[in-house]
């Protein structure tokens, strides 16, 4: 699948889907953490396991939100990690990971200071 690039948008944006993950500017990424100047390949452990740790590359920069890809399907993050990012002042929003990525791109088209965590859809 092939996602158009959003002419106002800067930073990293997902151009499509592959059997490898996420294609991000030419490179393929089987899971991907985004700030607004960076994709950096990711190898995220199980999201029952997902802890603040995991995510800090993308909180040292305060975005308003994270979004939280979750593979191929929507499933929730443990509470007590959406509670100590929530207490940073930091939104997190969980959705799966293809919505996510389509989302990363809209809202950074709108300019919006936001952070991603995608893990692989297959």
């Amino acid at each position: 699948m092939r996602i158009d690039r959003d002419a106002a948008a800067a930073g990293p944006i997902v151009t499509g889907f592959t059997g490898g993950g996420f294609r991000v500017d030419g490179a393929v990424h089987p899971a991907v953490l985004l700030t607004v100047t960076q994709a950096t390949r990711w190898s995220p452990p199980p999201l029952a396991l997902l802890g603040l740790p995991d995510l800090a590359s993308l909180t040292e920069s305060a975005p308003e939100f994270i979004l939280l890809g979750t593979g191929a399907t929507l499933d929730r993050p443990l509470p007590a990690l959406t509670r100590a990012v929530e207490a940073m002042g930091i939104g997190l929003e969980a959705m799966d990971s293809r919505a996510a990525a389509r989302a990363w791109g809209v809202l950074r088209g709108e300019g919006r200071r936001i952070a991603a965590a995608l893990y692989p859809i297959g």
